[in-house]
């Protein structure tokens, strides 16, 4: 289905270059235009998927599910029992929250509960259900320039940080783990700010190699950070064990009042798939193996 909706759309820019008479025209036409023809390729591939029976539809969800790999892990499981194929958009979770609030997602599986609860009662979705948990770490150098490791006071170190102007990279994209980051400096009395707080607005895998880079710290959720640590990642969990560094995850709907295009049924069968005994078994074995204990655990 990815490559008919590339095709598709490459013969309607075609076209669009075709009925330009000069090259400025062209390059003004293709800007204009380019968003109204990626709707006819959704609308063509959709009909088409229709007729051949395909079933489809669109997690969005956060960086930490789709980078940890819990979702390559799990989702064919979902496939196979319903035979529909999940498209996933990995963003953080304020975008992915927004992507259900314009019905632009079928469900979302997101991790910042205050967010939930406000999407909820605004009436964008109709369900919520809990899934699982992990908790966020504070990443930094073996060097430790901000003498905190050991500490288990995320606000206290959070301070030691500030006050010692160490490197610290933030997503800074309005995801769930910017928001616990937030509320952390929030708990610290520090308003983060210089040249040694660095905004990346990147996924947590990115946001990791740009500290790995700079040698500084940062706030990851556990499952991401122990992924990369396969591939030779070496910076250390310096801070972690307070209570305010859980982070609890949510599978919502999106409210099929929003449009006719909004695959409700599909949204219910996965809500119900995901908080299953099954599928929390399945979680919960995910990373056992590499780690000797699961990256999430099951709600």
């Amino acid at each position: 289905m990815r490559m008919l909706r590339s095709l598709v759309l490459a013969l309607l820019v075609v076209g669009l270059l075709a009925g330009c008479a000069t090259p400025a025209a062209e390059e003004t036409a293709v800007v204009e235009q380019v968003a109204e023809a990626e709707e006819v390729v959704e609308e063509v591939v959709e009909e088409v998927a229709e007729e051949a029976g395909v079933k489809t539809m669109l997690l969005a969800t956060t960086t930490s599910t789709y980078d940890s790999g819990l979702l390559e892990y799990i989702l064919p499981d979902f496939t196979e029992k319903t035979g529909i194929t999940v498209e996933v958009v990995a963003v953080g979770t304020g975008q992915a929250l927004q992507l259900g609030i314009d019905g632009n997602a079928d469900v979302l599986l997101v991790h910042d509960r205050a967010r939930e609860d406000a999407y909820m009662a605004d009436g964008h979705g109709t369900r919520r259900e809990d899934v699982m948990y992990n908790d966020f770490v504070i990443v930094g150098p073996e060097e430790d320039p901000a003498g905190i490791a050991g500490m288990t006071d995320a606000a206290a170190a959070f301070a030691r940080i500030a006050e010692t102007e160490s490197i610290f990279v933030s997503r800074g994209d309005d995801s769930g783990t910017h928001g616990k980051e937030k509320s952390v400096w929030k708990a610290a009395g520090v308003e983060p700010a210089g040249d040694w707080y660095i905004s990346a607005g990147q996924g947590m895998s990115d946001v990791l190699t740009m500290t790995e880079e700079q040698l500084g710290y940062t706030l990851s959720d556990r499952a991401t950070y122990l992924s990369r640590v396969l591939s030779g990642y070496t910076l250390e969990i310096v801070v972690e064990g307070d209570p305010v560094l859980f982070n609890p995850y949510g599978v919502m709907d999106v409210n099929p009042a929003k449009g006719e295009h909004i695959k409700a049924d599909y949204a219910q069968q996965f809500i119900d798939w995901i908080i299953s005994d099954e599928t929390k078994a399945l979680i919960g074995s995910f990373g056992v193996e590499e780690f000797g204990a699961p990256l999430f655990t099951p709600q």
